[in-house]
């Protein structure tokens, strides 16, 4: 590490320095751009702790974290929670480990259990991080006009997008998020999982403006069934937040909707279609795996602080059965009440 190399805090005012520094760096995501600090400070209230990597008056390196503290859950440092993709942007691997090792000694001020960085590209060479993920993205280019997207697709899943043309569907963008929230906050209670508060999505919107967009799917009767909350960045659409009602299955409108999106992202000018992370062998990744999308292993680090071992908050884990059991059979108010209080923490 050179002399001149300084590691700070972002403040409000470099903000601009920081987004220019993520669309710049061929690593940089969506998840990186420090509006997240933002929507995360407000909508869940954590705090946050953004690193700059300064040289010669030049950004060199960033990294965001975001502090998660609770009794139930843990205290944790993510980089970055609530997000597919994060980890370290740096010119260089002096850089990298420098900020690395600066997100280590906050961490151990802190006191927290571990630290994770949500990594897409493979890191080695450092003993104080250990790999822990196992999660996969998806993604696929988008072909110029919807003839084209849909033979593209994979046989199977094209029949199921055929069937779903003709079934009275339509869909439309929506500037204002809540009937996307509704849908998708009933869709996972009835998987089982507590969801975010309505607040993330206004708040998403309001920070991302056009870069964030609802899609509702209509039935025929002009009843909403299906809707996603989608971002876009650099030529990529990323479809986040998801879901359906239980009429969806039926009418195999979440399919129509995917299909639909990526036909209305290429009329945007948008190239690739970016389905984000789903943990191996999960009903998500294989569906994912049935549109024939290119998949890439992600490789998520930690390096543990306080605790000797990692939490395992996986829905997978078997402790969790009976509780997501019970979640199922929650009123659709009380789990919209009560979920918020839970998911700030299971980002």
């Amino acid at each position: 590490m050179t002399a001149s190399l300084q590691i700070l805090p972002l403040d409000s005012a470099h903000s601009h320095i920081w987004d220019a520094y993520v669309d710049a760096h061929p690593e940089g995501s969506f998840f990186h751009l420090s509006g997240w600090r933002r929507v995360v400070e407000r909508a869940l209230g954590h705090r946050t702790l953004y690193l700059m990597a300064w040289q010669d008056d030049a950004v060199v390196g960033v990294l965001p974290l975001v502090r998660q503290k609770s009794m139930l859950f843990g205290h944790t440092l993510v980089s970055t929670p609530f997000c597919v993709y994060g980890g370290t942007l740096a010119d260089d691997e002096t850089v990298r480990i420098a900020l690395e090792d600066e997100a280590l000694k906050r961490g151990r001020k802190f006191g927290v259990d571990h630290i994770e960085l949500r990594d897409r590209e493979e890191r080695e060479g450092d003993e104080n991080w250990q790999h822990h993920c196992r999660h996969a993205s998806f993604w696929r280019d988008i072909e110029d006009d919807p003839d084209q997207i849909l033979t593209s697709i994979k046989r199977k899943q094209r029949a199921v997008v055929r069937h779903s043309l003709k079934n009275g569907l339509s869909w439309e963008i929506q500037q204002d998020v809540d009937q996307c929230y509704d849908i998708y906050s009933e869709s996972v209670r009835n998987l089982g999982t507590p969801v975010f508060s309505r607040r993330l999505f206004r708040e998403l919107k309001k920070e991302f403006g056009s870069q964030c967009e609802a899609m509702v799917v209509k039935d025929a009767d002009g009843n909403a069934v299906s809707a996603v909350l989608s971002f876009y960045y650099r030529d990529l659409v990323l479809p986040y937040y998801g879901g359906g009602t239980e009429a969806a299955r039926a009418l195999k409108s979440n399919d129509y909707m995917y299909y639909q999106l990526m036909c209305h992202a290429a009329s945007r000018g948008y190239r690739r279609f970016d389905f984000g992370r789903s943990k191996k062998d999960s009903g998500s990744y294989k569906y994912k795996q049935h549109w024939g999308m290119n998949e890439e292993p992600l490789h998520y680090r930690c390096a543990l602080v306080k605790a000797k071992t990692l939490p395992n908050l996986s829905p997978n884990n078997p402790r969790y059965a009976a509780v997501i059991n019970m979640w199922k059979r929650l009123p659709l108010g009380v789990s919209r009440q009560v979920g918020p209080v839970l998911s700030r923490y299971l980002g």
